[in-house]
Protein backbone atom coordinates (compact mmCIF):
# COMPACT_ATOMS: atom_id res chain seq x y z
CA UNK A 1 0.00 0.00 0.00
CA UNK A 2 2.82 2.62 1.01
CA UNK A 3 4.67 1.49 -2.51
CA UNK A 4 1.45 2.44 -4.45
CA UNK A 5 1.01 5.72 -2.24
CA UNK A 6 4.46 6.33 -2.87
CA UNK A 7 4.25 5.49 -6.97
CA UNK A 8 0.69 7.62 -7.21
CA UNK A 9 2.48 10.75 -5.51
CA UNK A 10 4.70 10.55 -7.95
CA UNK A 11 2.58 10.59 -10.38
CA UNK A 12 1.03 13.86 -9.11
CA UNK A 13 4.03 15.24 -8.69
CA UNK A 14 5.30 14.84 -11.98
CA UNK A 15 1.79 15.81 -13.72
CA UNK A 16 1.87 19.22 -11.29
CA UNK A 17 5.49 20.20 -12.72
CA UNK A 18 4.15 19.20 -16.25
CA UNK A 19 1.40 21.95 -15.95
CA UNK A 20 3.87 24.42 -14.39
CA UNK A 21 6.51 23.76 -16.77
CA UNK A 22 3.73 23.91 -19.39
CA UNK A 23 3.05 27.70 -17.79
CA UNK A 24 6.67 28.68 -17.66
CA UNK A 25 7.03 27.36 -21.82
CA UNK A 26 4.05 29.03 -22.64
CA UNK A 27 5.01 32.39 -21.28
CA UNK A 28 7.84 32.35 -22.52
CA UNK A 29 6.90 31.28 -25.80
CA UNK A 30 4.22 34.37 -25.40
CA UNK A 31 6.93 36.57 -25.54
CA UNK A 32 8.52 35.23 -28.52
CA UNK A 33 5.73 35.55 -30.58
CA UNK A 34 5.03 39.05 -29.12
CA UNK A 35 8.12 40.33 -30.60
CA UNK A 36 7.65 43.25 -33.34
CA UNK A 37 8.31 42.20 -36.72
CA UNK A 38 10.76 43.68 -39.07
CA UNK A 39 10.31 44.12 -42.76
CA UNK A 40 8.06 44.22 -45.77
CA UNK A 41 5.60 41.67 -44.52
CA UNK A 42 5.55 43.02 -40.50
CA UNK A 43 1.80 42.47 -40.52
CA UNK A 44 1.60 39.25 -42.55
CA UNK A 45 4.51 37.98 -39.90
CA UNK A 46 2.75 39.08 -37.21
CA UNK A 47 -0.47 37.56 -37.76
CA UNK A 48 0.97 34.40 -38.15
CA UNK A 49 3.12 34.36 -35.09
CA UNK A 50 0.09 35.08 -33.17
CA UNK A 51 -2.02 32.26 -34.69
CA UNK A 52 1.03 29.83 -34.25
CA UNK A 53 0.86 31.22 -30.77
CA UNK A 54 -2.63 30.15 -29.95
CA UNK A 55 -2.24 26.68 -31.41
CA UNK A 56 1.01 26.16 -28.99
CA UNK A 57 -0.98 27.16 -26.07
CA UNK A 58 -4.13 25.08 -26.83
CA UNK A 59 -1.90 22.25 -26.97
CA UNK A 60 -0.44 23.07 -23.96
CA UNK A 61 -3.48 23.56 -22.49
CA UNK A 62 -4.79 19.79 -23.53
CA UNK A 63 -1.61 18.23 -21.87
CA UNK A 64 -2.20 19.80 -18.89
CA UNK A 65 -5.52 18.72 -19.00
CA UNK A 66 -4.51 15.02 -19.80
CA UNK A 67 -2.08 14.89 -16.79
CA UNK A 68 -4.85 16.10 -14.36
CA UNK A 69 -7.30 13.34 -15.54
CA UNK A 70 -4.23 10.88 -15.05
CA UNK A 71 -3.79 12.46 -11.25
CA UNK A 72 -5.30 9.95 -8.58
CA UNK A 73 -7.97 12.59 -6.57
CA UNK A 74 -7.23 10.61 -3.02
CA UNK A 75 -4.56 7.70 -2.81
CA UNK A 76 -4.51 5.20 0.07
CA UNK A 77 -2.27 6.67 2.18
CA UNK A 78 -4.75 10.16 2.08
CA UNK A 79 -8.13 8.25 3.05
CA UNK A 80 -9.87 8.94 6.05
CA UNK A 81 -9.28 6.09 8.75
CA UNK A 82 -12.37 5.07 11.74
CA UNK A 83 -11.80 4.97 15.16
CA UNK A 84 -10.64 1.12 14.80
CA UNK A 85 -7.98 1.47 12.30
CA UNK A 86 -9.95 0.29 9.23
CA UNK A 87 -9.45 2.45 5.89
CA UNK A 88 -12.97 2.10 4.56
CA UNK A 89 -16.20 1.55 6.88
CA UNK A 90 -19.62 0.95 5.36
CA UNK A 91 -21.54 2.40 7.30
CA UNK A 92 -19.77 5.73 6.33
CA UNK A 93 -19.41 8.10 3.08
CA UNK A 94 -21.97 9.77 1.17
CA UNK A 95 -23.68 6.76 -0.09
CA UNK A 96 -23.05 4.50 2.57
CA UNK A 97 -23.60 0.38 1.89
CA UNK A 98 -25.04 0.00 5.42
CA UNK A 99 -27.52 1.39 7.50
CA UNK A 100 -28.04 1.42 11.55
CA UNK A 101 -31.22 0.88 13.15
CA UNK A 102 -33.04 2.62 16.45
CA UNK A 103 -30.91 1.02 18.49
CA UNK A 104 -27.80 2.23 17.09
CA UNK A 105 -26.88 -1.25 15.57
CA UNK A 106 -25.80 -2.61 11.99
CA UNK A 107 -29.13 -3.33 9.96
CA UNK A 108 -29.54 -4.69 6.31
CA UNK A 109 -33.48 -3.96 5.87
CA UNK A 110 -34.29 -7.10 4.77
CA UNK A 111 -37.41 -8.00 5.92
CA UNK A 112 -38.10 -11.63 4.17
CA UNK A 113 -35.00 -13.72 6.52
CA UNK A 114 -35.01 -17.75 6.13
CA UNK A 115 -32.70 -18.29 8.61
CA UNK A 116 -35.72 -17.51 11.35
CA UNK A 117 -36.75 -20.63 10.32
CA UNK A 118 -33.04 -22.35 11.38
CA UNK A 119 -32.97 -20.61 14.25
CA UNK A 120 -33.06 -23.39 16.66
CA UNK A 121 -33.63 -27.23 16.74
CA UNK A 122 -37.01 -27.20 17.99
CA UNK A 123 -37.55 -24.31 14.85
CA UNK A 124 -35.99 -26.85 12.53
CA UNK A 125 -37.53 -29.40 13.31
CA UNK A 126 -41.40 -27.75 13.37
CA UNK A 127 -41.14 -26.95 9.36
CA UNK A 128 -38.56 -29.78 8.34
CA UNK A 129 -40.05 -31.01 4.81
CA UNK A 130 -39.00 -34.65 4.70
CA UNK A 131 -38.17 -36.77 7.90
CA UNK A 132 -36.94 -40.87 7.24
CA UNK A 133 -38.27 -42.88 9.73
CA UNK A 134 -37.55 -46.88 9.92
CA UNK A 135 -40.60 -47.66 8.31
CA UNK A 136 -39.42 -46.29 5.43
CA UNK A 137 -36.02 -48.72 5.19
CA UNK A 138 -36.06 -52.22 3.70
CA UNK A 139 -33.10 -54.07 5.22
CA UNK A 140 -31.54 -55.98 2.56
CA UNK A 141 -29.81 -59.65 4.10
CA UNK A 142 -27.75 -61.83 2.37
CA UNK A 143 -28.09 -65.71 2.84
CA UNK A 144 -26.20 -68.45 2.51
CA UNK A 145 -26.16 -72.29 3.02
CA UNK A 146 -23.69 -72.50 5.79
CA UNK A 147 -23.73 -72.62 9.25
CA UNK A 148 -21.36 -70.05 9.38
CA UNK A 149 -21.08 -66.15 8.55
CA UNK A 150 -18.70 -64.80 6.00
CA UNK A 151 -17.83 -61.25 5.93
CA UNK A 152 -18.16 -59.51 2.08
CA UNK A 153 -15.00 -57.23 1.78
CA UNK A 154 -16.32 -55.02 -0.59
CA UNK A 155 -19.23 -54.18 1.75
CA UNK A 156 -17.32 -53.59 5.36
CA UNK A 157 -19.93 -54.46 7.91
CA UNK A 158 -22.10 -56.44 5.87
CA UNK A 159 -22.19 -60.40 6.00
CA UNK A 160 -23.29 -63.66 4.53
CA UNK A 161 -25.17 -65.00 7.08
CA UNK A 162 -26.07 -68.50 7.95
CA UNK A 163 -30.22 -68.83 8.18
CA UNK A 164 -30.12 -69.05 12.04
CA UNK A 165 -28.11 -65.72 12.13
CA UNK A 166 -30.47 -64.05 9.27
CA UNK A 167 -33.14 -64.86 12.11
CA UNK A 168 -31.06 -62.81 15.01
CA UNK A 169 -30.11 -60.19 12.77
CA UNK A 170 -34.04 -59.41 11.53
CA UNK A 171 -34.70 -59.54 15.39
CA UNK A 172 -31.57 -57.11 16.12
CA UNK A 173 -33.31 -54.39 13.58
CA UNK A 174 -36.90 -54.95 14.62
CA UNK A 175 -35.90 -53.75 17.92
CA UNK A 176 -35.35 -50.60 16.31
CA UNK A 177 -38.43 -50.27 14.36
CA UNK A 178 -37.13 -51.79 10.97
CA UNK A 179 -40.36 -54.01 9.72
CA UNK A 180 -39.29 -54.74 6.11
CA UNK A 181 -36.60 -57.20 4.56
CA UNK A 182 -35.57 -58.63 1.31
CA UNK A 183 -33.57 -61.50 1.04
CA UNK A 184 -30.44 -62.16 -1.68
CA UNK A 185 -29.46 -65.73 -1.83
CA UNK A 186 -25.90 -67.21 -2.68
CA UNK A 187 -26.30 -70.02 -4.77
CA UNK A 188 -24.04 -72.66 -4.64
CA UNK A 189 -22.15 -73.09 -8.04
CA UNK A 190 -23.35 -76.91 -8.53
CA UNK A 191 -26.80 -76.01 -8.47
CA UNK A 192 -26.59 -73.15 -11.00
CA UNK A 193 -27.62 -73.65 -14.47
CA UNK A 194 -28.66 -71.79 -17.42
CA UNK A 195 -32.86 -72.31 -16.69
CA UNK A 196 -31.76 -71.27 -13.34
CA UNK A 197 -34.28 -74.73 -12.15
CA UNK A 198 -33.32 -73.96 -8.30
CA UNK A 199 -34.78 -70.48 -8.07
CA UNK A 200 -38.21 -72.40 -8.36
CA UNK A 201 -36.98 -75.08 -5.89
CA UNK A 202 -39.83 -74.99 -2.75
CA UNK A 203 -37.21 -76.74 -0.54
CA UNK A 204 -34.32 -73.64 -2.02
CA UNK A 205 -32.71 -71.53 0.38
CA UNK A 206 -35.03 -68.74 0.15
CA UNK A 207 -38.19 -70.36 0.97
CA UNK A 208 -37.37 -71.87 3.75
CA UNK A 209 -35.70 -68.35 4.76
CA UNK A 210 -39.04 -66.72 3.99
CA UNK A 211 -41.01 -69.39 6.00
CA UNK A 212 -38.50 -68.68 8.83
CA UNK A 213 -38.84 -65.06 9.09
CA UNK A 214 -42.87 -65.26 8.75
CA UNK A 215 -42.95 -68.03 11.74
CA UNK A 216 -40.46 -65.91 13.95
CA UNK A 217 -41.94 -62.45 13.18
CA UNK A 218 -45.17 -62.43 11.79
CA UNK A 219 -45.89 -58.68 10.99
CA UNK A 220 -42.89 -58.43 9.11
CA UNK A 221 -42.79 -57.72 5.84
CA UNK A 222 -40.78 -60.01 3.94
CA UNK A 223 -39.36 -59.38 0.27
CA UNK A 224 -37.99 -61.28 -2.43
CA UNK A 225 -35.63 -61.08 -5.53
CA UNK A 226 -36.93 -62.40 -8.57
CA UNK A 227 -34.33 -62.77 -11.31
CA UNK A 228 -32.21 -65.74 -12.32
CA UNK A 229 -29.00 -64.62 -11.84
CA UNK A 230 -27.79 -65.90 -8.73
CA UNK A 231 -29.34 -69.33 -9.95
CA UNK A 232 -27.48 -68.96 -13.25
CA UNK A 233 -23.99 -70.73 -14.82
CA UNK A 234 -23.73 -67.74 -17.03
CA UNK A 235 -24.02 -64.78 -14.51
CA UNK A 236 -27.05 -63.02 -16.46
CA UNK A 237 -30.58 -62.04 -15.49
CA UNK A 238 -32.12 -64.71 -17.90
CA UNK A 239 -31.42 -67.87 -20.08
CA UNK A 240 -28.77 -67.30 -22.65
CA UNK A 241 -28.85 -68.41 -25.64
CA UNK A 242 -26.21 -67.89 -28.41
CA UNK A 243 -24.89 -64.80 -26.51
CA UNK A 244 -28.55 -63.52 -26.41
CA UNK A 245 -30.87 -63.10 -23.34
CA UNK A 246 -34.35 -64.52 -24.24
CA UNK A 247 -36.52 -62.33 -22.95
CA UNK A 248 -40.35 -64.12 -23.18
CA UNK A 249 -38.94 -67.80 -21.81
CA UNK A 250 -37.21 -66.20 -19.05
CA UNK A 251 -40.51 -64.44 -18.43
CA UNK A 252 -41.88 -68.03 -18.29
CA UNK A 253 -39.14 -68.77 -15.14
CA UNK A 254 -39.64 -65.79 -13.18
CA UNK A 255 -43.33 -66.66 -13.16
CA UNK A 256 -42.35 -70.12 -11.57
CA UNK A 257 -40.29 -68.32 -9.04
CA UNK A 258 -42.72 -65.64 -7.95
CA UNK A 259 -45.16 -68.37 -7.48
CA UNK A 260 -42.88 -70.45 -5.46
CA UNK A 261 -41.84 -67.34 -3.81
CA UNK A 262 -45.67 -66.46 -2.85
CA UNK A 263 -46.34 -70.19 -1.54
CA UNK A 264 -43.53 -69.72 1.19
CA UNK A 265 -44.77 -66.84 2.38
CA UNK A 266 -43.36 -64.22 0.72
CA UNK A 267 -45.01 -60.92 0.90
CA UNK A 268 -43.29 -58.76 -1.78
CA UNK A 269 -41.99 -60.03 -4.99
CA UNK A 270 -39.46 -57.70 -6.38
CA UNK A 271 -38.75 -58.39 -10.19
CA UNK A 272 -35.11 -57.02 -11.00
CA UNK A 273 -34.59 -58.79 -14.19
CA UNK A 274 -35.64 -55.82 -16.77
CA UNK A 275 -37.37 -58.70 -19.48
CA UNK A 276 -40.07 -56.68 -20.99
CA UNK A 277 -43.65 -57.74 -19.60
CA UNK A 278 -42.31 -59.92 -16.60
CA UNK A 279 -44.46 -57.74 -14.11
CA UNK A 280 -47.92 -58.37 -15.79
CA UNK A 281 -47.06 -61.75 -16.77
CA UNK A 282 -46.03 -62.32 -13.09
CA UNK A 283 -49.05 -60.41 -11.61
CA UNK A 284 -51.58 -62.81 -13.71
CA UNK A 285 -49.20 -65.65 -12.49
CA UNK A 286 -49.97 -64.83 -9.16
CA UNK A 287 -53.95 -63.76 -9.14
CA UNK A 288 -54.40 -67.21 -11.20
CA UNK A 289 -52.82 -69.19 -8.11
CA UNK A 290 -54.67 -67.28 -5.11
CA UNK A 291 -51.92 -64.85 -4.35
CA UNK A 292 -54.23 -61.66 -5.07
CA UNK A 293 -52.12 -59.92 -2.10
CA UNK A 294 -48.62 -60.54 -2.79
CA UNK A 295 -47.58 -57.08 -3.99
CA UNK A 296 -44.94 -56.22 -6.71
CA UNK A 297 -42.19 -54.25 -6.10
CA UNK A 298 -40.68 -53.65 -9.87
CA UNK A 299 -37.36 -52.76 -10.56
CA UNK A 300 -38.57 -50.10 -13.11
CA UNK A 301 -36.01 -47.87 -13.59
CA UNK A 302 -32.52 -50.72 -13.16
CA UNK A 303 -29.65 -49.16 -15.18
CA UNK A 304 -26.45 -50.66 -16.28
CA UNK A 305 -24.41 -49.29 -13.42
CA UNK A 306 -20.61 -49.89 -12.32
CA UNK A 307 -21.95 -49.23 -8.65
CA UNK A 308 -23.61 -52.76 -8.46
CA UNK A 309 -19.89 -54.45 -7.89
CA UNK A 310 -19.55 -54.87 -4.27
CA UNK A 311 -23.38 -56.77 -4.65
CA UNK A 312 -21.94 -59.44 -7.40
CA UNK A 313 -19.37 -60.08 -4.84
CA UNK A 314 -21.44 -61.00 -2.17
CA UNK A 315 -23.60 -63.36 -4.52
CA UNK A 316 -20.93 -64.68 -6.66
CA UNK A 317 -23.05 -63.52 -9.47
CA UNK A 318 -20.82 -61.18 -12.03
CA UNK A 319 -21.55 -61.94 -15.46
CA UNK A 320 -20.16 -64.99 -17.12
CA UNK A 321 -19.66 -62.95 -19.76
CA UNK A 322 -20.20 -59.49 -21.49
CA UNK A 323 -22.44 -56.94 -19.57
CA UNK A 324 -26.29 -56.32 -18.98
CA UNK A 325 -26.64 -53.30 -20.96
CA UNK A 326 -28.67 -55.36 -23.93
CA UNK A 327 -31.94 -55.50 -20.53
CA UNK A 328 -30.64 -53.11 -18.27
CA UNK A 329 -31.28 -49.53 -18.70
CA UNK A 330 -28.61 -46.78 -20.48
CA UNK A 331 -27.14 -44.40 -17.55
CA UNK A 332 -27.66 -41.73 -20.07
CA UNK A 333 -31.37 -41.66 -20.59
CA UNK A 334 -33.86 -40.25 -18.03
CA UNK A 335 -37.14 -40.19 -20.16
CA UNK A 336 -36.89 -43.70 -20.84
CA UNK A 337 -37.15 -44.62 -17.16
CA UNK A 338 -40.86 -42.77 -17.83
CA UNK A 339 -41.66 -45.20 -20.45
CA UNK A 340 -40.81 -48.23 -17.81
CA UNK A 341 -43.23 -46.68 -15.11
CA UNK A 342 -45.59 -46.52 -17.66
CA UNK A 343 -45.63 -49.97 -18.73
CA UNK A 344 -45.38 -51.52 -15.31
CA UNK A 345 -47.95 -49.51 -13.70
CA UNK A 346 -50.14 -50.59 -16.39
CA UNK A 347 -49.26 -54.31 -15.66
CA UNK A 348 -50.18 -54.34 -12.36
CA UNK A 349 -46.69 -52.72 -10.35
CA UNK A 350 -47.48 -51.93 -6.68
CA UNK A 351 -44.05 -50.00 -6.20
CA UNK A 352 -41.97 -49.01 -8.94
CA UNK A 353 -38.19 -48.95 -7.88
CA UNK A 354 -34.72 -47.11 -9.17
CA UNK A 355 -31.95 -48.31 -8.81
CA UNK A 356 -29.08 -47.17 -8.06
CA UNK A 357 -30.10 -44.56 -6.07
CA UNK A 358 -27.95 -41.34 -5.31
CA UNK A 359 -26.70 -41.01 -8.83
CA UNK A 360 -30.29 -41.44 -9.93
CA UNK A 361 -31.91 -38.71 -7.92
CA UNK A 362 -33.32 -37.11 -10.74
CA UNK A 363 -34.90 -39.85 -12.30
CA UNK A 364 -36.50 -40.56 -8.82
CA UNK A 365 -38.07 -36.99 -9.02
CA UNK A 366 -39.57 -38.02 -12.20
CA UNK A 367 -41.07 -40.78 -11.30
CA UNK A 368 -42.40 -39.35 -8.06
CA UNK A 369 -43.90 -36.19 -10.83
CA UNK A 370 -45.41 -38.70 -13.23
CA UNK A 371 -47.57 -41.54 -11.37
CA UNK A 372 -49.03 -41.70 -7.56
CA UNK A 373 -47.90 -45.01 -6.99
CA UNK A 374 -45.25 -45.56 -4.58
CA UNK A 375 -41.58 -45.19 -5.21
CA UNK A 376 -38.43 -46.98 -3.70
CA UNK A 377 -35.07 -46.10 -4.42
CA UNK A 378 -32.01 -48.51 -3.52
CA UNK A 379 -29.46 -47.13 -2.32
CA UNK A 380 -26.82 -49.82 -3.80
CA UNK A 381 -23.59 -51.54 -2.53
CA UNK A 382 -21.52 -49.57 -4.96
CA UNK A 383 -22.73 -46.44 -2.72
CA UNK A 384 -22.37 -48.27 0.26
CA UNK A 385 -18.77 -48.84 0.03
CA UNK A 386 -18.09 -45.43 -0.98
CA UNK A 387 -19.68 -43.75 2.54
CA UNK A 388 -18.26 -47.10 4.15
CA UNK A 389 -14.53 -46.38 3.01
CA UNK A 390 -14.50 -42.16 3.36
CA UNK A 391 -15.22 -43.24 6.55
CA UNK A 392 -13.15 -45.82 7.46
CA UNK A 393 -10.05 -43.22 6.22
CA UNK A 394 -11.74 -40.28 8.58
CA UNK A 395 -12.70 -38.22 5.68
CA UNK A 396 -16.26 -38.07 6.73
CA UNK A 397 -18.43 -39.01 9.79
CA UNK A 398 -20.38 -41.99 9.44
CA UNK A 399 -23.79 -41.32 10.89
CA UNK A 400 -23.90 -37.51 9.84
CA UNK A 401 -22.95 -39.08 5.82
CA UNK A 402 -25.54 -41.65 6.07
CA UNK A 403 -28.48 -39.50 7.69
CA UNK A 404 -27.95 -37.09 4.88
CA UNK A 405 -28.25 -39.93 2.20
CA UNK A 406 -31.33 -41.07 3.12
CA UNK A 407 -32.77 -37.47 3.81
CA UNK A 408 -31.66 -36.82 0.02
CA UNK A 409 -34.00 -39.96 -1.36
CA UNK A 410 -36.95 -38.85 0.72
CA UNK A 411 -36.25 -35.40 -0.37
CA UNK A 412 -36.30 -36.68 -4.36
CA UNK A 413 -39.33 -38.31 -3.77
CA UNK A 414 -38.85 -41.72 -2.30
CA UNK A 415 -40.99 -43.14 -0.12
CA UNK A 416 -39.26 -46.56 0.91
CA UNK A 417 -35.28 -46.71 0.73
CA UNK A 418 -33.63 -49.92 0.47
CA UNK A 419 -30.35 -49.53 1.93
CA UNK A 420 -27.67 -51.68 3.75
CA UNK A 421 -27.52 -48.99 6.80
CA UNK A 422 -30.86 -49.81 7.55
CA UNK A 423 -29.91 -51.27 11.20
CA UNK A 424 -27.83 -48.87 12.26
CA UNK A 425 -29.77 -45.95 10.94
CA UNK A 426 -33.08 -46.95 12.39
CA UNK A 427 -30.89 -47.25 15.90
CA UNK A 428 -29.74 -43.69 15.07
CA UNK A 429 -32.99 -42.54 14.87
CA UNK A 430 -34.24 -44.07 18.10
CA UNK A 431 -31.29 -42.75 19.89
CA UNK A 432 -32.10 -39.21 18.53
CA UNK A 433 -35.57 -39.28 19.80
CA UNK A 434 -36.76 -39.62 15.91
CA UNK A 435 -38.72 -42.99 16.37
Amino acid sequence: VKRRARAASGVGARASDCISRGHSTSARIGRFFARPATGHANTHTQTTRMFLFKGVVGLLALGGAAALRFTPRMVASERPVDASGESFSPLSGPKPALITNNNGGVWVPQRARPRRNRKSEAVRSMVRENLVTPRNLIYPLFIHEEDFETEIESMPGCLRHSLPHMLEEVKDAWQYGVRTFVLFPKVPDELKTNRGEESYNPNGIVPRAVSMIKEAFPEAIVCTDVALDPYSDQGHDGIVEDGRILNDETIEQLCKQSVCQARAGSDVVAPSDMMDGRVGAIRDALDSEGFTNVSIMAYTAKYASAFYGPFRDALDSHPGFGDKKTYQQDPANGREALIEAALDASEGADFLMVKPGMPYLDVIRRLRDNTNLPIAAYHVSGEYAMLMAAVERGWMDEKAGIMESLTCFKRAGADIILTYTAKKAAKWMCEDGLF
